[in-house]
């Protein structure tokens, strides 16, 4: 499984899931200040989930049309702190079953929903 971080992750957090194996890498670090767009144009031809604050992933989705293959993770609330990111991805990929490709998965404090698309 591979991640793109958005800009809005905290570069602590991407470092930390580096350290623990994940492939990430962070649009904050490669490709500062890009549009949404090419961050989802980047995700699509390198096949990463996307890991964002950003609500604006489920419009570009929905409304228009792009169909990353990997899927995107859309945290819904700011984190405490700068790790709390990698916590929930190393969460989220401990859950038996779970599936990121092709779904918008919206985390919140007390739930995670998945949309396919």
């Amino acid at each position: 499984m591979k991640f793109l971080a958005n800009e809005n992750i905290p570069i602590s957090s991407v470092i930390y899931l580096k350290s623990q194996g994940f492939d990430i890498t962070a649009i904050g670090l490669d490709n500062p200040s890009i549009s949404d767009d090419k961050v989802m144009n980047i995700a699509i031809a390198e096949e990463r989930t996307i890991i964002t604050y950003d609500s604006d992933y489920g419009e570009l989705i929905f409304k228009y049309g792009y169909k990353p293959k990997a899927g995107v993770i859309f945290i819904r609330y700011q984190p405490s702190e700068p790790l709390e990111p990698s916590k929930i991805l190393e969460h989220l990929t401990s859950i038996p079953g779970l599936s990121f490709n092709r779904t918008l998965t919206v985390v919140d404090t007390n739930s995670i929903r998945q949309k396919k698309y």
